[in-house]
């Protein structure tokens, strides 16, 4: 008996029976909390996330040195921290490869939960979020046992779920592939770090927890090994990365699961790691990337063991390059949905896209160059069967949930001069794994 399906009805019929505003089919997920409004990964920033409407918040997780997991969106520190200005630290930073990328940075693996406490965090995009800059140096760093804390506390002050989403950051690396500082093995499944604090808190219902990777074979030990050991049974997601297929094949980082490059390289057995999805794509190795495993037996084979996919908005949209030499290099929608989404929810996947923003600098264009506000854009993926959307600014969302609700057609117009927009993302495509989240 699939136990996934099984899973997911029972979630379905709980939400079915619940009050609408106390948990609405169509999830609204916090992006690293309302980063666009507070710096990311901050408790501030998951707490306004809450305010806004937001049914989960979504922490990625990155261990420290002495095996506690906290939230930061990558491991590298400099972007995201003060750790750079901090001459206490300096001799902490190095050069590592992660996920077939060289990267010199300071990295949270390096630094005790004690240390990292002594760091601020601040905005990462400060050029188009100047309001969100104006509290660098406020926030410190978070371990995911008090993001936990924080949406069982708001749960109940406000008498509505809160769920958290986390996300395992480079997971390969962590368990197989990196070193400390001081050359040792880093050896942290943080797969099982999660189960941890998940099961110490008390927060294993199902209904308000989704784990989601960029890599699949941590998902499958999950649902095969960790969960069962651990007596628990939360829904998986596997998130999408670039479908165009020029990731594949010469890993860029956002084209194609690191956990399938390397076990690939290393000649590891792939049938029995990655099960029925090894038979279902031709010439499943190396080569396969995220184009391949949208496929319809691709999907198919996934569906077995993983409960949703969390889509790239710009893979939906089908999303082309600004054209060479063109004055607006944003990039320009394609001809429509792509078609996988409906196979997707035939299947019975949750689908989850990523990301909504509200900046300009972020927005589509249509094929006369007019800029698509998101308000329209997320209308639109509704319509077309995605069941929930990861927002820098949750707010925005929950309001064209609410005017879906109501029967609205759209947002108002003078929304278009709000920068509300979907993630285009571009950058995203060669930066790490899951970057343009």
């Amino acid at each position: 008996m699939n136990t996934n399906r099984l899973r997911l009805a029972a979630f379905g019929l709980m939400l079915a029976a619940m009050p609408v505003l106390a948990a609405p089919p169509f999830l609204v997920i916090a992006h690293r909390g309302a980063s666009g409004e507070r710096p990311e990964h901050t408790l501030e920033a998951y707490r306004l996330g809450i305010e806004q409407g937001a049914d989960f918040i979504e922490p990625d997780l990155v261990p420290t040195r002495d095996g506690v997991l906290v939230a930061r969106h990558e491991n590298a520190l400099s972007v995201s921290t003060d750790v750079a200005e901090r001459p206490e630290f300096a001799d902490r930073k190095t050069r590592k490869r992660i996920d077939g990328a060289w990267v010199e940075d300071w990295f949270s693996e390096d630094f005790t939960l004690a240390e990292l406490r002594t760091l601020r965090a601040r905005e990462t995009r400060p050029a188009t979020r100047p309001g969100s800059a104006a509290f660098d140096g406020q926030f410190g760093i978070p371990t995911f046992a008090e993001v936990i804390a924080l949406a069982q506390a708001e749960s109940r002050r406000l008498g509505r779920p809160i769920g958290v989403y986390p996300e395992t950051k480079h997971p390969t690396f962590f368990l197989h592939e990196g070193r400390h500082l001081d050359g040792r093995p880093i050896g942290l499944d943080t797969s099982a770090l999660l189960l941890r604090d998940l099961v110490a808190a008390g927060f294993t219902d199902p209904a308000r927890v989704f784990i989601q990777s960029f890599e699949l074979d941590n998902l499958l030990r999950l649902e095969r090994e960790l969960m069962p050991a651990a007596g628990v049974d939360l829904p998986l997601v596997f998130l999408i990365g670039d479908v165009s297929g020029q990731g594949a094949g010469g890993y860029t980082g956002f084209g194609q699961p690191y956990d399938l490059a390397w076990h690939a390289a290393r000649g590891d057995d792939l049938a029995a790691r990655y099960g029925a999805l090894a038979e279902a794509v031709p010439g499943f190795g190396a080569g396969t990337g995220y184009g391949d495993l949208v496929q319809p037996a691709a999907l198919a084979a996934l569906r077995r063991e993983i409960d949703g996919i969390g889509p790239w908005i710009a893979a939906l949209l089908q999303a082309t390059p600004a054209p060479a030499g063109a004055a607006d290099p944003r990039p320009r929608l394609g001809l429509g949905i792509a078609p996988w989404l409906a196979e997707a929810r035939r299947l019975g996947f949750a689908v989850h896209a990523y990301t909504l923003r509200t900046e300009p600098a972020y927005r589509f264009l249509d094929a006369q160059g007019r800029e698509q506000t998101a308000e329209a854009l997320l209308a639109t993926l509704m319509a077309a069967g995605i069941t929930g959307v990861f927002a820098d600014q949750p707010g925005a969302a929950v309001a064209v949930r609410e005017a879906a609700a109501s029967g609205e057609a759209g947002a108002p117009e003078d929304s278009k001069d709000s920068g509300a927009s979907a993630d285009s993302g571009t950058s995203g495509a060669s930066g790490g794994s899951g970057s343009s989240r």
